[in-house]
Protein backbone atom coordinates (compact mmCIF):
# COMPACT_ATOMS: atom_id res chain seq x y z
CA UNK A 1 0.00 0.00 0.00
CA UNK A 2 1.35 3.38 -1.02
CA UNK A 3 1.59 6.31 1.35
CA UNK A 4 -1.56 8.42 1.35
CA UNK A 5 -0.47 11.81 0.07
CA UNK A 6 -3.11 13.86 1.90
CA UNK A 7 -1.96 12.42 5.24
CA UNK A 8 1.64 13.45 4.58
CA UNK A 9 0.46 16.91 3.49
CA UNK A 10 -1.85 17.38 6.49
CA UNK A 11 0.87 16.23 8.84
CA UNK A 12 3.34 18.53 7.10
CA UNK A 13 1.02 21.50 7.61
CA UNK A 14 0.85 20.95 11.36
CA UNK A 15 4.60 20.32 11.58
CA UNK A 16 5.23 23.72 9.98
CA UNK A 17 2.67 25.47 12.20
CA UNK A 18 4.04 23.76 15.31
CA UNK A 19 7.43 25.40 14.82
CA UNK A 20 5.75 28.81 15.04
CA UNK A 21 4.44 28.04 18.51
CA UNK A 22 7.78 26.75 19.74
CA UNK A 23 9.66 29.76 18.37
CA UNK A 24 7.15 32.08 20.04
CA UNK A 25 7.33 30.16 23.30
CA UNK A 26 11.12 30.44 23.48
CA UNK A 27 11.91 33.77 21.82
CA UNK A 28 8.92 36.14 22.08
CA UNK A 29 9.26 39.22 24.29
CA UNK A 30 6.17 38.40 26.38
CA UNK A 31 6.38 34.59 26.34
CA UNK A 32 7.35 34.32 30.01
CA UNK A 33 5.16 37.01 31.54
CA UNK A 34 1.95 36.82 29.48
CA UNK A 35 -0.33 34.08 28.24
CA UNK A 36 -1.18 34.70 24.56
CA UNK A 37 -4.78 33.59 25.06
CA UNK A 38 -5.37 35.80 28.12
CA UNK A 39 -7.97 38.23 26.76
CA UNK A 40 -7.09 40.85 29.36
CA UNK A 41 -3.54 41.29 28.02
CA UNK A 42 -3.32 39.78 24.53
CA UNK A 43 -3.80 41.26 21.07
CA UNK A 44 -5.84 39.66 18.31
CA UNK A 45 -2.79 38.73 16.23
CA UNK A 46 -0.96 37.24 19.22
CA UNK A 47 -4.09 35.31 20.18
CA UNK A 48 -4.45 33.83 16.71
CA UNK A 49 -0.70 33.10 16.53
CA UNK A 50 -1.18 30.80 19.50
CA UNK A 51 -4.71 29.63 18.65
CA UNK A 52 -3.92 28.29 15.18
CA UNK A 53 -1.13 26.12 16.60
CA UNK A 54 -3.75 24.30 18.69
CA UNK A 55 -4.51 22.45 15.46
CA UNK A 56 -1.20 20.60 15.71
CA UNK A 57 -1.51 18.21 18.66
CA UNK A 58 -5.01 16.81 17.98
CA UNK A 59 -4.19 16.38 14.28
CA UNK A 60 -0.88 14.70 15.05
CA UNK A 61 -2.49 12.32 17.56
CA UNK A 62 -5.49 11.59 15.30
CA UNK A 63 -3.27 10.81 12.31
CA UNK A 64 -1.11 8.57 14.50
CA UNK A 65 -4.21 6.44 15.04
CA UNK A 66 -5.02 6.53 11.31
CA UNK A 67 -1.49 5.40 10.46
CA UNK A 68 -1.73 2.46 12.86
CA UNK A 69 -4.90 1.26 11.14
CA UNK A 70 -3.40 1.57 7.66
CA UNK A 71 -0.17 -0.11 8.71
CA UNK A 72 -2.05 -2.99 10.32
CA UNK A 73 -4.11 -3.51 7.18
CA UNK A 74 -0.98 -3.44 5.04
CA UNK A 75 0.79 -6.02 7.19
CA UNK A 76 -2.33 -8.12 7.77
CA UNK A 77 -0.65 -9.35 10.95
CA UNK A 78 -2.32 -8.31 14.21
CA UNK A 79 0.37 -9.93 16.34
CA UNK A 80 3.17 -8.03 14.58
CA UNK A 81 1.20 -4.79 14.82
CA UNK A 82 0.66 -5.28 18.55
CA UNK A 83 4.37 -5.92 19.09
CA UNK A 84 5.34 -2.85 17.08
CA UNK A 85 2.86 -0.62 18.93
CA UNK A 86 4.12 -1.82 22.29
CA UNK A 87 7.81 -1.34 21.48
CA UNK A 88 7.28 1.97 19.67
CA UNK A 89 5.12 3.22 22.51
CA UNK A 90 7.78 2.43 25.09
CA UNK A 91 10.43 4.00 22.85
CA UNK A 92 8.45 7.23 22.55
CA UNK A 93 8.12 7.50 26.33
CA UNK A 94 11.88 7.00 26.72
CA UNK A 95 12.51 9.52 23.95
CA UNK A 96 10.30 12.10 25.67
CA UNK A 97 12.22 11.96 28.93
CA UNK A 98 15.63 12.06 27.25
CA UNK A 99 16.14 13.81 23.92
CA UNK A 100 12.84 15.73 23.91
CA UNK A 101 13.05 16.98 27.51
CA UNK A 102 16.66 17.98 26.97
CA UNK A 103 15.70 19.69 23.72
CA UNK A 104 13.08 21.73 25.61
CA UNK A 105 15.08 22.77 28.67
CA UNK A 106 18.74 22.13 27.77
CA UNK A 107 19.26 21.03 31.37
CA UNK A 108 21.96 18.36 31.69
CA UNK A 109 20.80 17.64 35.25
CA UNK A 110 17.22 16.89 34.15
CA UNK A 111 15.73 18.68 37.14
CA UNK A 112 12.37 18.82 35.35
CA UNK A 113 10.61 15.97 33.56
CA UNK A 114 7.58 16.89 31.49
CA UNK A 115 5.12 14.41 30.02
CA UNK A 116 4.05 15.96 26.71
CA UNK A 117 2.73 14.98 23.30
CA UNK A 118 5.39 12.41 22.35
CA UNK A 119 4.94 10.40 25.54
CA UNK A 120 1.16 10.66 25.43
CA UNK A 121 1.27 9.21 21.89
CA UNK A 122 3.56 6.50 23.25
CA UNK A 123 1.11 5.61 26.03
CA UNK A 124 -1.69 5.71 23.45
CA UNK A 125 0.18 3.18 21.30
CA UNK A 126 0.67 0.90 24.31
CA UNK A 127 -3.03 0.98 25.19
CA UNK A 128 -4.02 0.57 21.53
CA UNK A 129 -1.80 -2.52 21.37
CA UNK A 130 -4.03 -4.03 24.07
CA UNK A 131 -7.21 -3.11 22.19
CA UNK A 132 -6.01 -4.04 18.71
CA UNK A 133 -8.08 -7.25 18.52
CA UNK A 134 -11.29 -5.38 19.32
CA UNK A 135 -13.60 -4.44 16.49
CA UNK A 136 -13.23 -1.03 14.88
CA UNK A 137 -16.67 -0.09 16.19
CA UNK A 138 -15.66 -0.96 19.73
CA UNK A 139 -12.49 1.11 19.49
CA UNK A 140 -14.48 3.99 17.97
CA UNK A 141 -17.03 3.79 20.77
CA UNK A 142 -14.32 3.86 23.46
CA UNK A 143 -12.67 6.85 21.80
CA UNK A 144 -15.91 8.81 21.46
CA UNK A 145 -16.93 8.08 25.06
CA UNK A 146 -13.57 9.42 26.23
CA UNK A 147 -13.80 12.57 24.09
CA UNK A 148 -17.38 13.37 25.11
CA UNK A 149 -17.23 12.43 28.80
CA UNK A 150 -13.70 12.99 30.09
CA UNK A 151 -14.67 16.54 31.08
CA UNK A 152 -16.71 14.94 33.87
CA UNK A 153 -13.64 13.47 35.58
CA UNK A 154 -13.20 16.40 38.02
CA UNK A 155 -16.79 15.82 39.20
CA UNK A 156 -16.10 12.29 40.44
CA UNK A 157 -16.94 12.26 44.17
CA UNK A 158 -14.10 12.08 46.66
CA UNK A 159 -11.70 14.34 48.48
CA UNK A 160 -8.31 15.44 47.23
CA UNK A 161 -6.74 12.53 49.12
CA UNK A 162 -8.95 9.87 47.53
CA UNK A 163 -7.47 7.20 45.29
CA UNK A 164 -9.10 8.63 42.16
CA UNK A 165 -7.94 12.19 42.80
CA UNK A 166 -4.38 11.21 43.68
CA UNK A 167 -3.68 8.26 41.39
CA UNK A 168 -6.11 8.47 38.48
CA UNK A 169 -6.93 12.16 38.05
CA UNK A 170 -3.43 12.93 36.65
CA UNK A 171 -4.38 10.67 33.75
CA UNK A 172 -7.22 13.09 32.96
CA UNK A 173 -5.83 16.51 33.91
CA UNK A 174 -2.44 18.22 34.33
CA UNK A 175 -0.61 17.62 37.60
CA UNK A 176 2.82 18.02 39.18
CA UNK A 177 4.74 15.56 41.35
CA UNK A 178 7.94 16.24 43.30
CA UNK A 179 10.63 13.57 42.77
CA UNK A 180 13.20 14.48 45.40
CA UNK A 181 15.06 17.46 43.97
CA UNK A 182 13.33 16.97 40.62
CA UNK A 183 9.83 17.74 39.42
CA UNK A 184 7.54 15.70 37.18
CA UNK A 185 4.88 17.59 35.22
CA UNK A 186 1.97 15.79 33.58
CA UNK A 187 1.48 18.25 30.74
CA UNK A 188 -0.46 16.02 28.36
CA UNK A 189 -2.74 13.75 30.44
CA UNK A 190 -2.92 10.56 28.33
CA UNK A 191 -6.60 9.57 28.62
CA UNK A 192 -8.20 12.52 26.75
CA UNK A 193 -5.60 12.25 23.99
CA UNK A 194 -6.12 8.49 23.84
CA UNK A 195 -9.72 9.17 22.85
CA UNK A 196 -8.52 11.18 19.85
CA UNK A 197 -6.09 8.43 18.81
CA UNK A 198 -8.74 5.71 19.05
CA UNK A 199 -11.17 7.72 16.92
CA UNK A 200 -8.33 8.27 14.44
CA UNK A 201 -7.73 4.53 14.29
CA UNK A 202 -11.42 3.89 13.66
CA UNK A 203 -11.44 6.51 10.89
CA UNK A 204 -8.51 4.89 9.12
CA UNK A 205 -10.75 3.03 6.69
CA UNK A 206 -12.28 6.32 5.51
CA UNK A 207 -8.95 7.25 3.91
CA UNK A 208 -9.29 4.32 1.51
CA UNK A 209 -12.72 5.32 0.19
CA UNK A 210 -13.19 7.01 -3.18
CA UNK A 211 -15.79 9.31 -1.65
CA UNK A 212 -13.55 10.45 1.20
CA UNK A 213 -13.58 14.10 0.11
CA UNK A 214 -17.35 14.32 0.58
CA UNK A 215 -17.22 12.24 3.77
CA UNK A 216 -14.56 14.46 5.35
CA UNK A 217 -16.49 17.58 4.36
CA UNK A 218 -19.70 16.27 5.97
CA UNK A 219 -17.92 15.12 9.13
CA UNK A 220 -16.08 18.43 9.45
CA UNK A 221 -19.27 20.47 8.97
CA UNK A 222 -21.23 18.31 11.42
CA UNK A 223 -18.52 18.42 14.10
CA UNK A 224 -18.11 22.20 13.85
CA UNK A 225 -21.89 22.67 13.99
CA UNK A 226 -22.01 20.61 17.17
CA UNK A 227 -19.21 22.75 18.58
CA UNK A 228 -21.11 25.98 17.87
CA UNK A 229 -24.29 24.62 19.50
CA UNK A 230 -22.52 23.35 22.61
CA UNK A 231 -20.38 26.45 22.95
CA UNK A 232 -23.36 28.76 22.52
CA UNK A 233 -25.27 26.93 25.26
CA UNK A 234 -22.19 27.50 27.45
CA UNK A 235 -23.00 24.76 29.97
CA UNK A 236 -20.91 21.72 29.03
CA UNK A 237 -17.92 21.22 26.76
CA UNK A 238 -15.23 23.44 28.26
CA UNK A 239 -14.27 24.52 31.76
CA UNK A 240 -13.70 28.07 30.50
CA UNK A 241 -17.08 29.59 29.56
CA UNK A 242 -17.21 32.34 26.96
CA UNK A 243 -18.49 35.79 27.84
CA UNK A 244 -19.25 39.14 26.24
CA UNK A 245 -16.15 41.34 25.98
CA UNK A 246 -15.48 45.00 25.24
CA UNK A 247 -15.74 44.45 21.49
CA UNK A 248 -17.32 42.04 19.06
CA UNK A 249 -13.90 40.75 18.04
CA UNK A 250 -12.88 39.91 21.59
CA UNK A 251 -16.28 38.33 22.27
CA UNK A 252 -15.54 36.05 19.30
CA UNK A 253 -12.07 35.35 20.73
CA UNK A 254 -13.72 34.42 24.04
CA UNK A 255 -16.05 32.06 22.15
CA UNK A 256 -13.16 30.19 20.53
CA UNK A 257 -10.80 30.41 23.53
CA UNK A 258 -10.74 26.76 24.54
CA UNK A 259 -8.95 24.54 27.03
CA UNK A 260 -6.11 22.43 25.64
CA UNK A 261 -4.72 21.03 28.90
CA UNK A 262 -6.53 18.67 28.94
CA UNK A 263 -8.21 18.97 25.53
CA UNK A 264 -11.84 19.75 26.32
CA UNK A 265 -14.74 18.40 24.31
CA UNK A 266 -15.15 21.79 22.62
CA UNK A 267 -11.41 21.91 21.86
CA UNK A 268 -11.57 18.47 20.24
CA UNK A 269 -14.66 19.36 18.22
CA UNK A 270 -13.36 22.61 16.77
CA UNK A 271 -9.86 21.46 15.87
CA UNK A 272 -10.80 17.97 14.64
CA UNK A 273 -13.61 19.61 12.69
CA UNK A 274 -11.15 22.01 11.08
CA UNK A 275 -8.80 19.11 10.37
CA UNK A 276 -11.56 17.22 8.51
CA UNK A 277 -12.39 20.29 6.44
CA UNK A 278 -8.73 20.75 5.52
CA UNK A 279 -8.42 17.05 4.67
CA UNK A 280 -11.46 17.41 2.42
CA UNK A 281 -9.79 20.19 0.44
CA UNK A 282 -6.50 18.27 0.18
CA UNK A 283 -7.87 15.23 -1.63
CA UNK A 284 -6.50 15.01 -5.20
CA UNK A 285 -4.52 18.20 -4.63
CA UNK A 286 -0.88 18.17 -5.67
CA UNK A 287 1.63 20.85 -6.61
CA UNK A 288 5.23 21.82 -5.96
CA UNK A 289 4.12 23.59 -2.77
CA UNK A 290 2.22 20.56 -1.47
CA UNK A 291 5.21 18.34 -2.27
CA UNK A 292 7.42 20.67 -0.25
CA UNK A 293 5.08 20.65 2.75
CA UNK A 294 4.64 16.87 2.49
CA UNK A 295 8.41 16.48 2.89
CA UNK A 296 7.98 17.55 6.51
CA UNK A 297 4.97 15.28 6.93
CA UNK A 298 6.88 12.18 5.84
CA UNK A 299 9.40 12.59 8.67
CA UNK A 300 7.33 13.96 11.59
CA UNK A 301 9.26 12.55 14.54
CA UNK A 302 12.62 13.43 13.00
CA UNK A 303 11.33 16.96 12.34
CA UNK A 304 9.97 17.27 15.88
CA UNK A 305 13.27 16.29 17.50
CA UNK A 306 15.61 18.29 15.30
CA UNK A 307 13.57 21.50 15.17
CA UNK A 308 13.66 21.82 18.98
CA UNK A 309 17.45 21.89 18.88
CA UNK A 310 17.54 24.24 15.90
CA UNK A 311 15.31 26.73 17.75
CA UNK A 312 17.39 26.52 20.90
CA UNK A 313 20.67 26.98 19.04
CA UNK A 314 19.18 30.02 17.32
CA UNK A 315 18.11 31.39 20.70
CA UNK A 316 21.69 30.99 21.95
CA UNK A 317 23.08 32.65 18.83
CA UNK A 318 20.58 35.52 19.21
CA UNK A 319 20.29 35.93 23.01
CA UNK A 320 17.50 38.46 23.00
CA UNK A 321 13.71 38.43 22.73
CA UNK A 322 11.84 39.30 19.53
CA UNK A 323 8.61 41.20 18.88
CA UNK A 324 5.94 39.19 17.13
CA UNK A 325 6.99 40.17 13.60
CA UNK A 326 10.49 38.95 14.42
CA UNK A 327 9.06 35.65 15.67
CA UNK A 328 7.48 35.09 12.26
CA UNK A 329 10.82 35.74 10.54
CA UNK A 330 12.66 33.31 12.82
CA UNK A 331 9.89 30.75 12.29
CA UNK A 332 10.29 30.96 8.51
CA UNK A 333 14.03 30.53 8.97
CA UNK A 334 13.56 27.40 11.09
CA UNK A 335 11.20 25.88 8.52
CA UNK A 336 13.68 26.62 5.72
CA UNK A 337 16.55 25.07 7.70
CA UNK A 338 14.50 21.93 8.35
CA UNK A 339 13.59 21.32 4.70
CA UNK A 340 16.89 19.87 3.38
CA UNK A 341 17.30 17.86 6.59
CA UNK A 342 13.84 16.30 6.26
CA UNK A 343 14.32 15.73 2.53
CA UNK A 344 17.61 13.92 3.16
CA UNK A 345 16.19 11.78 5.95
CA UNK A 346 13.03 10.97 3.96
CA UNK A 347 15.13 9.73 1.04
CA UNK A 348 17.41 7.77 3.36
CA UNK A 349 14.42 6.13 5.04
CA UNK A 350 12.80 5.31 1.71
CA UNK A 351 15.96 3.72 0.30
CA UNK A 352 16.73 1.66 3.43
CA UNK A 353 13.40 0.02 4.23
CA UNK A 354 15.24 -3.12 5.30
CA UNK A 355 16.52 -1.28 8.39
CA UNK A 356 13.79 -1.89 10.94
CA UNK A 357 15.06 0.77 13.38
CA UNK A 358 14.07 3.49 10.92
CA UNK A 359 10.40 2.74 11.69
CA UNK A 360 11.04 4.13 15.17
CA UNK A 361 12.18 7.57 13.98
Amino acid sequence: MKRIYSIDFMRGIVMVIMALDHVRDIMHTTAIIRKPTDLSTTTAILFFTRWITHLCAPTFVFLSGVSVFLSMKKQNDVKATRKFLLTRGLWLVVLEFTLVNFGIFFDVHFKLFIFEVISTIGVGFIILSLLIRCSTRTIAAIGLVIIFLHNLAPLVPGGEGSFFKRALMPLFAPATFPLGERLFIMGYPPIPWLGIMLVGFACGRLFELESRRQIFLKIGAAVLTLFVVLRFINVYGDSLPWSHQTSGLFTFLSFINLTKYPPSLDFCLVFLGLMFLILSTLQDTRSKLTDTVSTYGKTPLFYFLIHLYVIHFLSFAMPFQFPLWGIYLVWIGVVVIMYPLCKWYGRYKESHKERAWLRYL
